[in-house]
């Protein structure tokens, strides 16, 4: 088990990690920084990715017929997983919103 926890606790604090860049990409764009916003977005899809790695290794496992067990921990895992997916979702359409506003705006001047 403590190897499951571990597991679950990497894909906890990595996919913590991309959702809070995913939250600063928006803070970013919004301040009209988009080349921040990017940069933000890129570092959180790299550690979304180590999340997503870590939670495809459980199921591999259990594809394999090795039993990873369920837990608490594990769920949670799980739902930090698909909020930060769904972040960086919302993130990349608020961008391009900002974006498209700030040409607008500079049009009107």
């Amino acid at each position: 088990m403590e190897g499951l926890e571990m597991i679950c606790f990497q894909i906890i604090s990595s996919v913590g990690t991309a959702r809070s860049s995913y939250i600063e990409a928006i803070q970013k764009a919004k301040a009209g920084d988009f080349e921040g916003a990017e940069a933000c977005i890129a570092e959180g899809q790299e550690q979304f990715l180590k999340g997503h790695e870590a939670h495809f290794e459980l199921l591999t496992k259990e594809a394999q017929g090795i039993p990873v067990g369920g837990s608490l921990i594990l769920v949670h895992a799980e739902d930090q997983l698909m909020s930060a997916e769904g972040f960086k979702i919302i993130a990349e359409e608020m961008i391009a919103s900002y974006k498209r506003i700030t040409e607008l705006e500079n049009k009107l001047k």
